[in-house]
This record gives C-alpha cells, structure tokens and sequence, in this order.
C-alpha cells in the first residue's frame, strides 16, 4: 500500500492495486492470452433488423397491443433497443405507443407474481 503523510497524520491509497486497475489484472481478456473464451474463438452475434424498417406495413400504433407485448419483459419493462434490434427512431416510437397504452390501461405498467 502507498502512503502519503499530510499534515493530519499518515493516509494509505485505498484505489491503489498491484495487478492494475481492472479486477481481472491487466490483461482487458482476463487471465486467458486468447481471449475471454475457451479455444481462443470470439463470440459472434448476427446484427439485428429493425422489423419496422424491414416491413413498412407494421404501424406503430398504442392500440395494437399484441405488437407491442413483444417489446415488455414477462414483468412489464420495455426492453432496450440492444436487445430488441429496434433502429433509434422506431425504439423511441415503440417507448411512446407503450406509454400511451400503458397510461389508458391497455398494458399494466408492472406485472404482479401470482
């Protein structure tokens, strides 16, 4: 540990790590010189498709409640664009109709266990 004298008395550095500052060590991977997965393969996810934009047909709408359903979590929370593989402008669209719906009691805002 550092120590640093003032004039109170004798401080230790409490950010201070040997490893470095990440909690794995230094390496961004972890411990492992390939990577963070085994046999040293990197993990590839095929890049989601805004369904709105590929399908123009599907209209946002607050009153189109079994659309929107597929954009809430089994306990009600509007899933983010990430995972979801919204585009920006139909996310914010899909967040407004499911507030509106929500606000005239078409969707509950959290869904209870039981």
């Amino acid at each position: 540990m550092e120590t640093t004298t003032s004039g109170r008395g004798t401080q230790t550095s409490r950010n201070y790590r040997p490893g470095g500052s990440r909690p794995g060590g230094s390496r961004p991977g972890g411990s492992r010189p390939g990577g963070s997965r085994p046999g040293g393969r990197k993990f590839f996810s095929r890049r989601k498709v805004c369904r709105f934009c590929v399908d123009s047909n599907i209209v946002i709408d607050y009153k189109r409640v079994d659309i929107l359903r597929d954009f809430l979590t089994e306990r009600g929370k509007i899933v983010p664009r990430r995972i979801s593989g919204n585009c920006a402008k139909h996310q914010r669209e899909v967040t407004r109709a499911i507030k509106r719906a929500r606000n005239i009691a078409l969707l509950p805002y959290v869904v209870t266990e039981g």
